[in-house]
């Protein structure tokens, strides 16, 4: 299957990993629409250079209502981002990652079924509690917090058209992603921040292992698992399979970005119900789809220090368009 001409939906497309998404669907020639809560280039500043290239949609997956567009929209494939998307913050707004994880998946998979493919993001922390690390999508999940729950139940359900009515479903497990315009609240962004302005970085205990992959790799395997065949059905874990530390990559950050700014280990409390290991085993999505992550850690890193430092110099500097804007709009 080829993306060229392919009317494509994407839900979340203004979020980090959505927003890269729907470049390269634009790049491989597809007719794309974004669903967004809300139709504001303003507010969804990663596609205002594109905002005109895109058909968008103002929808909420919570409101089974305003998904009868995706209908008159038809796509041939669907790639499925939208969702409550911070792990910490779940616990305190979990009916909110609930309803917008499960149950919002639960009704876009309802209110249309004329796809050729239906892409579910997911999340490795499904997996939760495991006993043996590197994690196999054949693990039982055992997710410890609201948003990962809420991101299995709606896997359920989009695993269940598939084995009940055999709708086209593949479902994506993305392992830690990181790159340009990540929220600053992402532990590689807030620590690429902090180290640009010299300030000290403060850890938890830093124990904590993670699988990194940069955001171009995990579209890489997106667009994949949109177009190939064979691989309805399928659960992939996309992670890199390399595992590394909080505390070792807090201190490659610092290294990579010239950065003099001084670590306090064990400042922070580890979250409760923390997942202490995590990486993929990638075998499985390497078989099926035939990928392999392009871009490695450091490369990865040194491209997305260098964005921030160019974030930083716009958002931060008095001479840029960006400052010069706000102040001018304060002023009238």
């Amino acid at each position: 299957m080829t993306l060229h001409g392919k009317r494509v939906l994407v839900t979340g497309g203004a979020g980090f990993i959505g927003s890269h998404l729907v470049r390269r669907l634009l790049a491989e020639g597809a007719k794309v629409s974004v669903q967004v809560k809300y139709n504001s280039v303003i507010d969804n500043v990663r596609l205002a250079s594109i905002w005109r290239d895109i058909e968008v949609i103002e929808a909420d997956l919570r409101n089974p209502d305003s998904l009868k567009q995706v209908q008159e929209l038809a796509p041939e494939i669907v790639y499925h981002l939208a969702a409550y998307n911070h792990v910490g913050d779940s616990f305190l707004h979990i009916t909110e990652a609930v309803d917008s994880n499960e149950k919002g998946s639960v009704n876009l998979l309802e209110a249309y079924e004329g796809y050729d493919r239906f892409v579910y993001v997911s999340t490795s922390e499904v997996y939760g509690f495991q006993t043996e690390v590197p994690f196999q999508e054949g693990s039982m999940p055992a997710p410890l917090s609201p948003y990962a729950i809420g991101k299995y139940g709606g896997e359920l359900y989009a695993r269940l058209k598939w084995r009940s009515f055999g709708r086209p479903v593949v479902i994506i497990r993305p392992f830690n992603a990181y790159g340009p315009y990540q929220s600053a609240r992402a532990v590689i962004a807030e620590t690429i921040i902090t180290c640009l302005q010299q300030r000290e970085v403060i850890t938890t205990s830093a124990t904590q292992t993670r699988d990194f992959n940069f955001v171009e790799n995990l579209v890489d395997a997106f667009l994949l698992a949109g177009t190939a065949s064979g691989v309805e059905g399928e659960t992939l874990n996309v992670g890199s399979g390399e595992e590394i530390s909080i505390l070792d990559l807090v201190h490659k950050i610092r290294d990579l970005s010239g950065s003099d700014s001084s670590v306090r280990v064990g400042g922070l409390a580890d979250r409760d119900g923390e997942i202490m290991r995590m990486c993929a085993d990638n075998a499985h999505v390497r078989d099926m789809l035939g990928w392999t992550p392009a871009v490695d850690l450091d490369t990865g890193l040194r491209q997305t220090i260098d964005w921030y430092r160019e974030y930083l110099a716009l958002f931060e500097s008095p001479e840029s368009p960006l400052w010069r804007l706000a102040v001018d709009t304060a002023t009238q």
